[in-house]
């Protein structure tokens, strides 16, 4: 098994090497390449046989393999912007990112919901339409943030900020889909208990993190670190992996996407970088593992689903809604920074992903939403996932202040 195992690892890392090399020569985001290869090797056959499903391990669902070193990826790229966020920058653009993340959700499932009512039709499918389109996948933006060298800008920390929040206002959301979904009535008390302990888990650890800052910059603190560092029994790097998982495996825990905890981890981590220095050694392992994360992504399209009815007439006027839900939401939220500051929060926070396909598909085996309606938003997915990192990358290059050299992806 092992060996199967190792020979799709190295296929799927040579295909994503090519992929980066290409996209570097085409100054192109290399994530781009690494989402439509996996589109094409799931979805391109050669008589009848798509590559990847020459991949099956046997009894094993190769997707199950790649489906976790995906969510490994997405969780030490996180990780990594945590540590490029120490909590007390973070603080500095909490509100801004509240209100960011707050106005995105707000004018894309107000403005979707809206748009597939005129279009006729019912409450429901346009209930669940507009929920869809009124999550983030930051993954994407993230990435490309981090080829760009811009994850310390104030920008960049209001749209992982606003990230997080969105999530948790997409769990409380999904919570009421899901309530809708079975056929009942809503559970308020059960919506209102999933709510409260998001938002417990994350202000707890915000606390954490206040505890910690204060500690960092106390006289005790500042004379231990002011000496020379000595051999500690446990180095930096399986530290910062404890802290990283456990963190993670607590958001699961309490239906959270694990990248909350990862990101919450980085900031913990990021209050005492001096004297646990890890950032070179996780650079490696993220660099090895993100790249899963958006091969999964391509790989979980179907393109069959694209051809379902008038899917292809729909998908434009949904594009269209979760960019400009999000570029008008998340940019008036982030107002105070300024217009080009809070255009490039509102590009930053268009990408979509998982959420938005778990909500289609729920629609879709209840029979809520048309095959035709999923696909649409399966188009949204993917078309937006290969303009964002261009819309992103774009935002941050036209804002001078940064000083930003000429646009430069890595391998």
């Amino acid at each position: 098994m092992i060996d199967l195992i190792l020979v799709q690892i190295f296929i799927l890392v040579s295909l994503a090497m090519i992929a980066a090399i290409i996209c570097n020569l085409a100054k192109i985001p290399s994530v781009v390449g690494e989402i439509l290869i996996g589109i094409a090797i799931s979805n391109v056959a050669i008589g009848g046989v798509t590559l990847f499903s020459t991949l099956q391990l046997g009894d094993v669902d190769s997707s199950e393999v790649l489906a976790v070193l995906s969510e490994l990826g997405i969780i030490f790229l996180l990780f990594t912007a945590g540590l490029m966020t120490p909590f007390h920058e973070l603080k500095k653009v909490g509100i801004i990112a509240f209100l960011a993340a707050c106005g995105g959700v707000l004018v894309s499932v107000t403005l979707g919901y809206f748009a597939m009512l005129s279009l006729g039709f019912s409450s429901m499918q346009s209930l669940f339409l507009g929920v869809a389109l009124g999550s983030t996948s930051v993954g994407i933006s993230a990435r490309v943030m981090e080829q760009l060298g811009v994850l310390t800008t104030t920008e960049a920390r209001v749209i992982i900020g606003a990230a997080i929040i969105d999530d948790v206002i997409g769990l409380i959301l999904l919570a009421i889909i899901s309530g809708i979904a079975g056929g009942g009535d809503i559970n308020i008390i059960d919506t209102a208990v999933v709510g409260i302990l998001a938002v417990a888990f994350v202000l707890v650890s915000m606390f954490i993190c206040t505890l910690i800052t204060r500690f960092r910059h106390t006289d005790y603190c500042k004379g231990v670190v002011a000496k020379p560092r000595k051999k500690t029994l446990l180095s930096p790097l399986p530290f910062a992996l404890i802290i990283c998982f456990g963190l993670s495996a607590l958001a699961t825990s309490l239906s959270l996407a694990a990248i909350i905890g990862a990101f919450l981890a980085g900031m913990m981590f990021a209050e005492f970088r001096d004297i646990w220095p890890s950032e070179e050694k996780f650079n490696s392992l993220k660099e090895f593992l993100v790249p899963f994360f958006f091969l999964y992504i391509g790989i979980n399209v179907d393109l069959s689903s694209l051809g379902a009815g008038n899917a292809w007439m729909i998908a434009p006027i949904l594009i269209i809604i979760a960019v400009v839900g999000k570029v008008v939401g998340c940019g008036l939220g982030a107002w105070k920074l300024g217009k080009k500051s809070a255009t490039i929060v509102g590009i930053g926070m268009i990408p979509r992903g998982e959420v938005t396909i778990i909500i289609a598909a729920l629609g879709l085996s209840i029979n809520v939403l048309t095959d035709a309606q999923y696909g649409s938003l399966v188009a949204v997915v993917i078309v937006i996932a290969v303009l964002a990192p261009f819309l992103v990358s774009m935002a941050f290059k036209r804002k001078d202040k940064f000083g930003m050299k000429p646009m430069k992806f890595k391998e």
